[in-house]
């Protein structure tokens, strides 16, 4: 778990791990990655290229790629996903129409083999709005548990508000604690939980 790498880090230079931030456009990408670093998100543009952010938690710096969703930078998307420990899919919620191309672009995503068993955690955004789908209908649509290559997640939240943005971070450490099964939508543990499993699964993918 984190604990222990960080101990193991003590007197180290900074450890850096590579997140990367897709979507479709309009999910929430960005505002998602502003509330991930602590900073206002009242002025929001479409990411037409990509944006980076550094964000420190732990002794740890996460480097996060939020790339543009529109469909003609997608097919660039695998330019990106290099050297990945972590792949955060972001969906509205909220536009069902799109739920079939988001899903689409989901599965073909987690078939790059640059993504051989990256963990992934899908944020079911929009919450706040009353026309959004739960995050259990969300995960049932995009056939979640057909993925037996990796370990899961999904959280609803509201990146416009910040609920369920920090706690998301926490959802796998449910998987690492043994108190429920990996891949159920739930109350989330802590962040520590959360940054735990990340650490986790990033070491055993390096040994």
């Amino acid at each position: 778990g984190l604990l222990s790498v960080i101990q193991k880090l003590k007197g180290s230079p900074e450890q850096e791990l590579r997140i990367v931030l897709l979507g479709l456009d309009n999910a929430g990408k960005t505002t998602l990655l502003k509330r991930l670093a602590s900073e206002e998100v009242s002025t929001i543009t479409p990411t037409q290229g990509f944006n980076i952010k550094s964000v420190h938690s732990h002794g740890l710096k996460l480097n996060v790629w939020d790339i543009g969703g529109q469909r003609s930078i997608r097919p660039y998307w695998k330019k990106y996903l290099g050297s990945t420990d972590l792949l955060i899919y972001v969906i509205d919620s909220a536009d069902q129409k799109r739920f079939e191309e988001t899903g689409q672009e989901l599965a073909e995503l987690t078939e790059d083999e640059s993504l051989t068993g990256v963990p992934l955690l899908v944020f079911a955004n929009k919450q706040d709005l009353v026309t959004a789908a739960p995050a259990a209908e969300i995960a049932e649509g995009l056939s979640l548990h057909t993925y037996r290559d990796r370990e899961w997640q999904i959280q609803a939240c509201s990146a416009l508000s910040g609920e369920g943005v920090q706690v998301g971070m926490g959802a796998c450490g449910l998987c690492r604690a043994g108190r429920r099964p990996k891949g159920l939508c739930s109350h989330l543990s802590s962040l520590q939980d959360g940054m735990n499993w990340i650490s986790s699964q990033i070491m055993n993918r390096k040994k």
